[in-house]
């Protein structure tokens, strides 16, 4: 009678199983970061690449996601009569929470979801395994560079989301629901404070790396082929979307508890 070496599997064990190899991808890369050679070209071009197919649709999207918040509060704002906190409502939601959330959400669909194809590609033509063979290792060779890249990236767009941001519901709680631009200036530097930006590059930098981490995960195990490629970017995606509005809770709750607001 044979010994049974396959140990007994129970519900969640493939689920728990990946998530710990994906905790683990993402420490080899903060190890590997800081080992030679640096793929200081690898990184350039990346950053080109997520850039180039990130900027035009974040730039897109944040317009309405200002003018969105902007109208609501507003609109609140003058049903409870204090349309002198318009502005600064407005601008720490875009700031806060509005700009990290979509800079991440773009980079995740239109960044990683090319990284994830292309290192699937790479995968079922077997270079991976090529490089591993040749004793180099593709984490350092590839993933590092684009989860730099990758955060990267998300700080710089997440500037230009909250600028655009601002500007855009400025010019709808001004323009449309006839505000007061000195009020609406008024009440954000009274009621801003510098670690609310620090807080939104935070979100924007620990974000792209989930999202790069993510899509090198799920583009390094395909399964079926090329048809699998496809499935893996799509499921790095909704991965990734899960995870950020996970860790947007987690950091926003920190921040409040943490950061007292200002005149408190």
């Amino acid at each position: 009678m044979g010994v049974r070496t396959n140990a007994p599997s129970f519900p969640g064990a493939g689920a728990i199983r990946e998530t710990g190899r994906l905790y683990s991808l993402g420490l080899d890369v903060v190890r590997l970061t800081f080992r030679r050679p640096f793929q200081a070209r690898e990184l350039i071009q990346q950053f080109w690449f997520i850039a180039s197919v990130s900027i035009l649709p974040t730039a897109l999207v944040a317009i309405p996601f200002g003018a969105v918040i902007a109208l609501h509060i507003g609109s609140l704002t003058a049903q409870i009569g204090a349309q002198s906190f318009t502005g600064a409502a407005s601008v720490l939601a875009i700031i806060q929470q509005a700009s990290p959330i979509v800079t991440a959400l773009l980079i995740a669909g239109a960044g990683g979801s090319a990284m994830c194809a292309d290192l699937g590609s790479r995968t079922i033509r077997e270079e991976i395994d090529a490089m591993e063979v040749l004793g180099v290792s593709p984490v350092q060779r590839l993933i590092v560079p684009r989860v730099l890249a990758a955060m990267g990236v998300a700080a710089f767009l997440n500037g230009m989301v909250s600028v655009v941001g601002v500007l855009g519901g400025y010019f709808f709680n001004v323009i449309m629901q006839n505000g007061t631009p000195g009020a609406y200036l008024a009440s954000f530097s009274a009621l801003a404070q510098l670690p609310d930006l620090w807080i939104s590059e935070i979100k924007a930098v620990i974000f792209g790396f989930v999202a790069a981490i993510v899509a090198s995960y799920r583009g390094l195990n395909p399964k079926g082929g090329p048809k699998g490629v496809g499935d893996a970017v799509n499921q790095s995606v909704v991965i990734t979307f899960l995870l950020l509005f996970l860790l947007n809770l987690v950091l926003t709750t920190l921040y409040l508890q943490l950061v007292p607001a200002k005149g408190s």
